[in-house]
């Protein structure tokens, strides 16, 4: 049931890439999704779905922006991944803590703000003075980011929009 689910969030997020549909559109079938999974998650065995990675999102310090990460967070856990949002106006100190403890391979950080874009670049440099930065990837996303910002802040990646980060997040998943 839930790929089934999946499939149809994968085909809406095609279509929402293409400039088929709308984005209330994919936003609706992300929260169709959700409450599906609502009601099927007690059918399911823990054991049963591995997830393909984890993947530790949050809307950085500052920021109170969370329509494009909560997107995103459906299409990740549509496309089989273990989801830790850490909400918005997310200081540094929450990313590698949650690294930390929940041993993800992928942070990915928003922001909507062009005021807010600097706090990406702080928690990549916390990243590094912590010794984790060399185990994860970063990518970023949010109207006012660039692939020349992310390459200036050192994230791996800079997302066009929600598609293109999950995209991105199952190319590397496949590779680790």
């Amino acid at each position: 049931v839930s790929k089934g689910m999946a499939k149809g969030m994968e085909i809406i997020g095609k279509k929402f890439e293409c400039k088929e549909v709308y984005l209330s559109e994919l936003m609706m079938a992300g929260e169709v999704m959700r409450e599906g999974m609502e009601i099927v998650k007690p059918y399911i065995k823990p054991d049963a779905v591995k997830a393909i990675g984890k993947v530790i999102l949050g809307t950085v310090r500052g920021d109170l922006h969370d329509i494009g990460k909560n997107i995103v967070a459906k299409l990740l856990e549509a496309a089989g991944f273990e989801v830790i949002d850490l909400g918005v106006d997310v200081p540094a100190e929450a990313f590698i803590e949650e690294v930390r403890k929940s041993n993800a391979k992928i942070v990915g950080m928003s922001a909507l703000l062009t005021l807010t874009m600097h706090e990406m670049d702080n928690v990549i440099k916390e990243l590094e003075k912590a010794g984790l930065r060399k185990d994860v990837k970063v990518v970023i996303g949010g109207a006012p980011i660039t692939p020349e910002y992310a390459q200036k802040i050192g994230a791996d990646y800079a997302a066009n929009d929600a598609v293109d980060g999950v995209d991105k997040c199952k190319a590397w998943a496949a590779i680790s």
